[in-house]
């Protein structure tokens, strides 16, 4: 069972878009915790999520965690499995007022980064890792 979910190919460009997602998940999983009004508990209560203080160092620390583990392409494929949550609640609950009053286009600019995030994430659940990963190192097959 490990060795499906660690599996991964000799892809050398997977690392672009594990840097891209692990560090934009790492940052924002930070700032819940430095800035806990504005991006944690605040932000989740603003949108209307219920135990606002629960959610946002709940989400906080998957984030950070997750985002660890796709930078080191560790688990990858698992990793991404709750950063495609964290992003389909996310688009769910900040965007469908925009899309509702404002209409498709500028949901889909105003979601640009949430968009990016989850089709990042779930690349990520489909490829691993890539070449230049943990996942690569401790795969006995490599994919």
């Amino acid at each position: 069972m490990l060795q499906k979910i660690i599996r991964t190919d000799n892809s050398r460009a997977t690392i672009i878009i594990r840097l891209m997602v692990g560090t934009v998940f790492l940052s924002e999983g930070l700032q819940k915790f430095l800035f806990p009004a504005l991006r944690g508990a605040g932000r989740m209560e603003k949108i209307g999520l219920p135990a606002a203080d629960f959610l946002g160092g709940f989400v906080g620390t998957f984030e950070v965690l997750c985002g660890i583990l796709v930078l080191l392409g560790f688990l990858t494929r698992l990793a991404g499995v709750p950063l495609v949550a964290i992003m389909l609640i996310a688009i769910t609950t900040t965007k469908r007022e925009i899309l509702l009053n404002e209409g498709f286009w500028e949901m889909m600019h105003a979601g640009r980064t949430d968009w990016a995030m989850l089709l990042g994430s779930f690349f990520l659940i489909v490829k691993g890792g890539g070449l230049w990963s943990v996942d690569k190192m401790v795969s006995k097959n490599g994919g």
